[in-house]
């Protein structure tokens, strides 16, 4: 199993606290914040990186529910480290219609706990721990599901949405 160690102070703020705000540059330019969220549920999903494999699966996951989280009051959004250039083309690629924002700086991955020293065939490297945070229409952190399985995790998301 992968060791994870956090970064500096950056632990996952948990169920109940204030979501971290974030301002950042998202696919398509411009800007993403969280305040344009304000009022609204929030699926806030961190990748380690645009166009592999699993983070491929699990875009195209939330791409083919967005209709739902829609009805069900849920945005969503998907953050890595990759930059923008990077997103718009893994967005085109995969004909994705989720936003994705760039975090190339690591301030909002380290704030949200996910940016974390990983090791992997004896190599130590940081980067993205998949995570997935529901923020609650009150901004606050509503559930967590912490090193994310991509296999059924959309559908995760939305039932719990739908159960709140």
């Amino acid at each position: 199993m992968p060791e994870h160690k956090v970064k500096g102070e950056g632990a996952a703020p948990a169920p109940g606290a204030k979501a971290p705000a974030f301002t950042l540059p998202r696919d398509g330019d411009g800007t993403v914040s969280l305040a344009d969220f304000a009022g609204r549920m929030l699926v806030l999903y961190f990748y380690p990186r645009a166009d592999t494999s699993g983070c491929t699966k699990e875009a195209i996951d939330f791409t083919r529910h967005k209709a739902a989280f829609s009805r069900a009051g849920a945005e969503i959004l998907g953050v890595s480290a990759d930059p923008v250039p990077a997103q718009d083309a893994f967005k085109a690629k995969h004909k994705l219609s989720i936003a994705l924002a760039s975090d190339e700086k690591h301030r909002m991955l380290e704030a949200y706990g996910v940016w974390q020293e990983k090791s992997m065939y004896g190599r130590k490297f940081f980067g993205v721990v998949r995570t997935t945070f529901l923020i609650g229409p009150d901004q606050r952190i509503a559930k967590v599901w912490p090193r994310v399985s991509v296999d059924g995790h959309a559908e995760a998301v939305l039932a719990a949405i739908k159960a709140l």
